[in-house]
């Protein structure tokens, strides 16, 4: 009997033993540190959420046509919540050229009770037009945007103005989502013009939870935001309009994040969506490209885009605190590796707080839309 009991004592504390070294190694495996939201999940059966329509045509103002708006592609999406639905503003492409960068884009329109499944309009709802921006918008269009709301529901949207021959970061702002008032380059008036007609785009506003909203947050009584595709740098503004970037003692972009060798975001570092404020600090989601050869991360098909995370200081927004060493989201989907960008893309732009949960909306390879879903309460358990 005593043998017996042993031999039981003995399979009891084996067990035990197995259960924690499993427990060690997935949480070893993991190598998040607990600053960072890194369980971001597919739903199943869901993805992706929008693809290319060639049914639906508009009137474009300019070419004094009818055109098929969202034939080819459609990609990198703004989120937000509006009436209680969660509203995507993703960047379409017709079929008026030829590769990225070569045909128009617009911005169509998308809503959704639950998150995951989507009805749209038929027409854009912001492009290109015959108005003060036509110059900086023609024929490239309007692409990538970023939105973000205030508390009393004013919708500030960043995105690229591209006429194929300069990219501009740009800011408009509605209430409804679909009457825009375009205001041109967000850095027209800093520094007495000089960044106005400079490369810029990709640009994240800081934004916090107030009851369950995610608003645009002030920090020392100024709105932020971090921009910038080849590097980040930071942006200060009173009236969310006119913005002007950080820059050093010499008179150079103040860049919070670059490149790194050997890493995931060895050839680039571009904005994603809204940055969120935590009780860590300032979260902001980034995508990272991969270089090629001996620059880039082996453990990542050169040339693809993955997501990272950065934390920062949340009294001092342009102080870096931490960054994660390898992506929370990589392509792994047949439609996140094949399309415009078959390197393999998931370009995260829109983030939305809605039922508790934050939806996660990205462009897959530059031909769709897709989501992840992450769930806060998991988290703490």
């Amino acid at each position: 009997m005593r043998e017996y009991i042993f031999k039981v004592s003995l399979l009891l504390a084996a067990i035990v033993l197995v259960s924690c070294n499993d427990k060690k190694t997935t949480e070893k495996a993991s190598g998040f540190p607990d600053w960072a939201w890194t369980d971001f999940q597919r739903p199943e059966g869901i993805n992706p959420v929008i693809s290319p329509d060639a049914a639906t045509r508009f009137y474009c103002p300019l070419t004094k046509d009818s055109v098929d708006w969202e034939s080819n592609d459609t990609f990198n999406p703004a989120a937000t919540v509006y009436d209680g639905k969660v509203v995507v503003l993703y960047r379409a492409e017709d079929r008026s050229g030829k590769g990225i960068g070569g045909r128009t884009s617009r911005l169509g329109y998308a809503w959704s009770a639950d998150g995951l499944h989507f009805q749209r309009k038929s027409a854009p709802v912001f492009y290109p037009d015959d108005d003060n921006q036509k110059e900086l918008e023609w024929p490239g269009g309007c692409e990538d945007p970023r939105i973000a709301m205030t508390e009393d529901g004013l919708y500030v949207m960043l995105y690229t103005q591209w006429n194929r021959k300069q990219a501009r970061l740009a800011v408009a702002t509605t209430r409804d989502l679909q009457e825009w008032n375009k205001h041109g380059p967000a850095f027209a008036n800093a520094y007495a013009g000089r960044f106005k007609d400079d490369f810029s785009k990709s640009a994240s506003i800081i934004t916090r939870l107030v009851d369950g909203k995610q608003v645009i947050a002030k920090i020392d009584g100024k709105y932020w935001m971090y921009w910038g595709e080849k590097f980040v740098n930071v942006a200060i503004s009173e009236d969310l309009i006119n913005w002007t970037p950080m820059l050093t003692e010499n008179g150079d972009f103040r860049k919070v994040i670059e490149p790194r060798k050997g890493k995931f975001d060895s050839s680039l570092t571009e904005c994603g969506p809204p940055a969120v404020m935590t009780d860590k600090g300032i979260l902001l989601f980034y995508n990272g490209k991969n270089a090629v050869g001996a620059e880039g991360d082996t453990l990542y098909t050169a040339n693809s885009y993955c997501a990272g995370q950065a934390l920062f200081d949340l009294k001092d927004p342009a102080k870096l605190i931490s960054q994660l060493d390898k992506p929370f989201y990589i392509p792994e989907a047949d439609f996140e590796k094949s399309g415009q960008y078959p390197a393999g893309t998931v370009f995260i732009e829109g983030l939305a707080f809605y039922g508790g949960k934050w939806f996660l909306y990205y462009g897959c390879a530059d031909s769709r839309v897709a989501v992840a879903v992450y769930d806060p309460e998991k988290q703490k358990k």
